[in-house]
């Protein structure tokens, strides 16, 4: 199936010229916002669950419908795989029968990456699959990279892989862990050549669209 998916379009024209000063504030200035009381909830069940599992862990932030997460989990028998998203009305459409090693949580990201810090959570890998770009100069603190959590979701660790159909998504993204942590991301294009993990993947690329790749291995602080 062919899709017609429009490209990302935006009003800046390199990476944002407040990056570096948001980033700085967000390491100056820990967020405090009281966590919602059904991430609260939902990540109590979810320590629960990885704790009967014994296994290493892999997070699957802004799972969406969930593809993505039976395809990692698929893919990593050996792990336990969560997928998060904030969504209630997302994760519940039938994509198939979930594997025994994975867990499908709703939750608030920003709350939940706060607690699995807390609790001493360490996944061995962690996925941000096609966030949402927030294109528009004026939205830069709703992107991962511009928002105050940042540095609790680089201080979980891990193999964090980001993808994006934004090119500059990810140059920005890059930059902010060299702030935070010193260390450089990988960034390249990439062709899924038909294995797609997610159905946002699939129609980026289905449209004739470049898509981007970043990876980086981090300590857990």
């Amino acid at each position: 199936m062919q899709h017609n998916s429009r490209p990302v379009t935006s009003n800046q024209p390199g990476p944002h010229q407040d990056l570096a000063r948001r980033v700085n504030r967000a390491l100056t200035h820990p967020l405090r916002k009281p966590i919602a009381e059904h991430t609260q909830r939902n990540f109590a069940q979810a320590a629960e669950w990885l704790a009967s599992r014994q296994a290493p862990l892999i997070l699957d932030s802004g799972c969406g419908v969930g593809v993505s997460t039976r395809q990692l989990a698929a893919q990593f028998p050996g792990h336990a795989v969560i997928g998060i998203d904030r969504s209630e009305d997302r994760l519940g459409r039938d994509h198939g029968e979930l594997p025994h090693n994975a867990l499908l949580v709703r939750a608030d990201l920003v709350d939940f990456w706060r607690l699995a810090y807390q609790a001493g959570w360490a996944p061995e890998y962690h996925y941000l699959l096609y966030p949402n770009p927030y294109p528009k100069a004026g939205h830069l603190k709703m992107r991962w990279h511009g928002h105050a959590v940042l540095p609790t979701l680089l201080a979980l660790g891990g193999h964090l892989e980001l993808r994006s159909n934004w090119s500059l998504y990810i140059e920005e993204f890059a930059l902010a862990v060299a702030q935070v942590t010193g260390k450089q991301a990988a960034v390249a294009e990439f062709v899924p050549e038909g294995d797609y993990l997610t159905p946002f993947e699939a129609k980026y690329a289905q449209s004739g669209q470049a898509l981007w790749w970043l990876w980086v291995d981090l300590e857990r602080i």
